[in-house]
């Protein structure tokens, strides 16, 4: 049995935190039972947006798998033309 992708465990957790809400909201029972309703409410909605997260994260991975093309080299510095060592030591001002 293969592992279920994270978009649809976003969508079948939404649903359920959702149809959970409603039932809370319609019951209005305020004892252990609507306490449990809504810790499984909350514990579903984590699980919908971590899964979110993780389609994300999966779709970036997906961008960032390309090759980047390497940099190119920069530009080399001309070299000043006729100046040789004792052009540098004339010009020294020691």
């Amino acid at each position: 049995m293969t592992r279920p992708d994270a978009r649809t465990v976003a969508v079948v957790t939404a649903v359920a935190a959702l149809s959970l809400l409603v039932t809370l909201i319609v019951w209005r029972r305020q004892d252990l039972v609507g306490v449990m309703l809504a810790l499984l409410c909350v514990l579903l909605t984590i699980v919908a947006g971590v899964s979110v997260t993780a389609a994300r994260q999966r779709d970036d991975e997906a961008v960032v798998e390309t090759p980047p093309t390497p940099p190119t080299p920069p530009p080399s510095l001309p070299e000043p033309l006729g100046i040789d060592a004792d052009t540098l030591d004339a010009l020294d001002s020691r």
